[in-house]
């Protein structure tokens, strides 16, 4: 019998007010996880295992060498996946690449997060990362 590799959905997206953007979710009864939240980012929690990172336009440009999208004529979102490993991300987006995929940046290591990202044959930008909690700065 074939398992199946369940992974973590984290989604980004860019916003122009970061501060009215959380009182807007906050008032639909959403809430932050404190730890990655700062002047520039939010972390919205939609349940133990799916987030949606808010971020300033300025801070949503690290991510990307992409322009970001008005929203009012094109979507566009960075999906990020979690791995189990730093092998894990290096496997996954290596996998991406040879099935015609391409890279979109290179290997970002924060110490306690590692990440590597990609472009679909679409051209979705895909993020996967591996977190080691243990290593979180306090």
């Amino acid at each position: 019998m074939a398992t199946t590799n369940f992974r973590k959905v984290f989604i980004n997206l860019p916003v122009k007010d970061l501060k009215r953007t959380n009182a807007f979710f906050t008032q639909l009864g959403f809430t932050f996880d404190a730890r990655f939240c700062d002047d520039n980012a939010t972390c919205m929690v939609l349940s133990p295992e799916a987030f949606v990172m808010l971020l300033t336009e300025s801070r949503f440009k690290d991510f990307t060498k992409k322009q970001i999208c008005d929203t009012g004529k094109s979507t566009e979102g960075i999906f990020a996946l979690s791995a189990a490993s730093r092998d894990d991300v290096n496997q996954l987006v290596k996998k991406a690449v040879e099935a015609g995929g391409s890279y979109a940046a290179d290997p970002v290591d924060h110490g306690f997060m590692y990440g590597w990202s990609f472009f679909d044959l679409d051209g979705h930008h895909w993020e996967v990362i591996y977190m080691d909690m243990n290593a979180l700065p306090q």
